[in-house]
């Protein structure tokens, strides 16, 4: 029996490190049988080819994509095409910035941030979703999907700051992005919101090289007292797993819609065990 991307192509975005969640969903992806073609950001290409080695299977040199170049953009789809004449099956979004001003805490007061930096956050976070959308929807194959990275917007998360608004932008141009794509190709569009994983981003979230460890270890105990089934920020391929899930034909009525993989700690309001005696 095959995996569940069994002959499909899928194109991986995102991939910093060999701890980015880009890095274990194209492993997992290439574990359930897919074709992996993945991006980077163009000054970092050699870095990015240097980790994709450490991935299952080999993969061809990265694409280079600046999200914010419309030139990078329009020159996608063919590249993709020199790739992957069949087209692809499946994206995924995983590309996220805020500058340090906006986010963790040595960022300036929320009321403070300058709105130059604002604008950029939105528009690598939020609007390079549907213009990653826009530059692929060309080479991909009818009842293909895209799957975006989230992180529950609804609360105002300690020094995450403009990141949580760019995010909560980022759920809106996902269910635009899914009328748009649906009707084009029905093409599906969905966000994963996961909880926090020992990523750079989480690092740059929970401050510096001093504080980092101390703040991440803070945040692992909450989410997992908040968790009924328990969280581990060690453990990426539990999101790996379900953007895998998503890219394959296993949800084939869900669209503009967020998959919560955190071990429902979002929807957990949690107590301390002695709360109440």
């Amino acid at each position: 029996m095959g995996g569940l991307l069994e002959g499909k192509t899928v194109l991986i975005t995102g991939i910093i490190t060999d701890s980015s969640i880009a890095f274990h969903a194209a492993a997992c992806a290439q574990e359930q049988g897919a074709k992996v073609i993945i991006t980077g950001i163009p000054e970092r290409l050699r870095l990015i080819d240097r980790i994709a080695k450490r991935l299952p299977q080999e993969v061809p040199p990265a694409i280079g994509l600046d999200i914010t170049n419309e030139e990078n953009l329009s020159e996608l789809a063919e590249k993709i095409r020199e790739l992957a004449p069949e087209g692809v099956d499946g994206v995924l979004h995983s590309i996220a910035m805020a500058p340090k001003s906006l986010m963790g805490p040595d960022a300036l007061p929320f009321l403070d941030a300058p709105g130059a930096d604002a604008a950029k956050s939105f528009e690598i976070s939020a609007w390079s979703y549907a213009s990653l959308a826009r530059a692929v929807l060309p080479v991909m194959n009818e009842g293909g999907s895209i799957v975006g990275m989230d992180f529950d917007p609804r609360t105002a998360m300690p020094f995450y700051n403009w990141m949580g608004v760019a995010k909560a932008a980022l759920e809106s141009v996902n269910r635009y992005v899914a009328r748009e794509v649906g009707a084009a190709k029905k093409i599906r569009s969905n966000l994963v919101a996961a909880g926090p994983i020992k990523t750079l981003a989480a690092k740059a979230i929970a401050g510096t090289a001093t504080d980092d460890a101390k703040q991440l270890n803070q945040l692992n105990e909450y989410w997992d007292g908040a968790s009924p089934i328990g969280w581990n920020v060690d453990d990426p391929t539990v999101v790996a797993k379900s953007i895998v899930t998503l890219l394959s034909d296993w949800l084939p009525g869900t669209t503009g819609s967020i998959i919560y993989v955190d071990g429902g700690a979002s929807h957990n309001t949690w107590f301390p065990d002695n709360f109440m005696g």
